[in-house]
């Protein structure tokens, strides 16, 4: 099961599974075969061309955020090494390796008893679920069950949020049909929730509201993603103290990130649009029209200028942070530059705000500051039994984390798994399992009802 999960995961990658995926889910949806191909293909040209794009963004932001973090001189003893480790401990287990086949059954079965209306084909992002699976395991003295049951409890957390967060992520990118049960974005979900809430009862604070359209309206040319971009680029170079060719190259690079995302998730979602009235009619068939939705990547999330502004400017706060925040013994270093993919959620939830976006950005990222460095003695010591080699980045630091291992939920379950094992994990899945059987039972009331209601939807 290990080395199907690898050549899955490694070998053909994202944009050979899924579009794998998405035309047996086609074929399984009563699609004509060519029909379900071309989707298939599309997808995976839409995840290619977004690809293209994040290294672009990546590659270009790399050396100027490595430049500012030297130029702040932070001595921390502890160093991001992005996702490598994470994922050598999230795969690298045996309950990492076949967790896969559980968490999907378990979402077939929450799905035909409408415990939730999500279908996760994101099948290579299941690693944030093994990774909380996968720290469980180590923790508890190679226990799999444990394991087993710590990476279920984040699935059904995930679909859960996911269903919750639909319709909205769904009005603000128009993207009939898709909810986004990504194990990390859906973990930020709660905590924009709570700072809506917090920003909506103080007055004149919740009255700022900042988008990229209105900025457009009020500045004109200069409030277009990609000048935005290309002036973000010119002041981050300068910053990073990088030469002339090196700041007008990184404008550049910002400016077409900015330009070209939202096209190239119109490619995602043109192999999408299909597949989505495949699932519409399916259902409308097999059972009795009851919504449901295809669970994608939280990347095409970025299609908004907007996520990328912020996620750029989040980048000096980060180190700044990183500097100031106590308790924080991480240095930003491989996930530095990845700081938008922390924060896809900000924009549909609360309706493309810059303002509400960048102070809840620096909550969430001081969030996984914090949560990467209580990882960090546990990650060092179970990526080296899970085989990691440590590269040559990671030489004279006491520990080695990762940013995108930062989740609150895998910390919550690592923390219930120290209590007890398989019973406090048990415990705890029972009543989240409780939680999804009330809202497949409400939801199953309401659509008999025939209103339609979104339940918690």
């Amino acid at each position: 099961m290990q080395a199907i999960i690898i050549f899955l995961r490694d070998t053909l990658g994202n944009t050979v599974t899924l579009p794998i995926v998405v035309t047996v889910l086609g074929l399984i949806l009563g699609m004509r075969w060519t029909r379900a191909l071309r989707s298939g293909v599309v997808v995976g040209v839409g995840f290619i061309a977004i690809g293209l794009v994040v290294n672009l963004l990546l590659d270009s932001l790399g050396p100027a955020a490595f430049a500012m973090t030297e130029r702040l001189g932070l001595q921390l003893n502890t160093i991001d090494l992005g996702f490598a480790p994470a994922a050598a401990i999230a795969l690298g287990t045996l309950v990492g390796a076949g967790i896969v086949p559980f968490v999907f059954l378990l979402n077939i079965i929450m799905l035909l008893t409408r415990m939730t209306k999500t279908l996760n084909v994101d099948i290579w992002n299941y690693w944030h679920y093994a990774l909380s699976g996968s720290m469980v395991y180590f923790i508890t003295g190679n226990n799999f069950w444990a394991g087993v049951l710590a990476a279920m409890i984040h699935a059904i957390f995930s679909l859960l949020i996911a269903d919750a967060a639909a319709p909205k992520i769904q009005e603000f990118f128009d993207l009939p049909g898709v909810s986004v049960p990504h194990g990390w974005a859906t973990t930020s979900i709660p905590i924009i929730w709570g700072m809506n809430w917090l920003f909506d009862r103080i007055p004149g604070i919740n009255k700022i509201d900042i988008d990229m359209k209105k900025m457009q309206e009020r500045i004109g040319v200069f409030g277009e993603p990609i000048i935005l971009g290309l002036i973000i680029g010119v002041i981050m170079g300068i910053f990073a103290k990088q030469d002339v060719a090196g700041i007008l190259k990184l404008a550049m690079s910002l400016a077409g990130a900015m330009f070209l995302f939202p096209r190239m998730v119109a490619i995602l979602m043109e192999g999408l649009l299909p597949l989505t009235e495949g699932a519409h009619k399916f259902f409308n068939k097999r059972l009795k029209g009851r919504e449901a939705y295809v669970g994608l990547d939280s990347a095409l999330l970025l299609g908004y200028p907007g996520t990328i502004l912020l996620g750029v400017l989040l980048i000096p706060i980060t180190l700044i942070l990183a500097a100031a925040l106590p308790g924080n013994t991480t240095l930003p270093f491989a996930d530095l530059s990845a700081t938008a993919f922390f924060i896809p959620m900000c924009a549909p939830l609360m309706r493309g705000n810059l303002f509400r976006g960048l102070i809840t950005g620096t909550v969430i990222i001081s969030m996984v500051l914090l949560i990467s460095s209580i990882f960090a003695p546990a990650i060092t010591l179970f990526a080296a039994e899970a085989g990691y080699v440590l590269p040559a980045e990671a030489a004279g630091a006491q520990y080695i984390t990762g940013l995108s291992a930062g989740n609150p939920v895998a910390l919550i379950l690592y923390w219930v798994g120290e209590l007890g094992a398989t019973i406090s994990l048990g415990i705890l899945f029972v009543i989240a399992f409780a939680v999804a059987t009330t809202i497949g039972i409400r939801r199953n009331l309401k659509e008999r009802q025939g209103t339609g209601t979104n339940i918690g939807a």
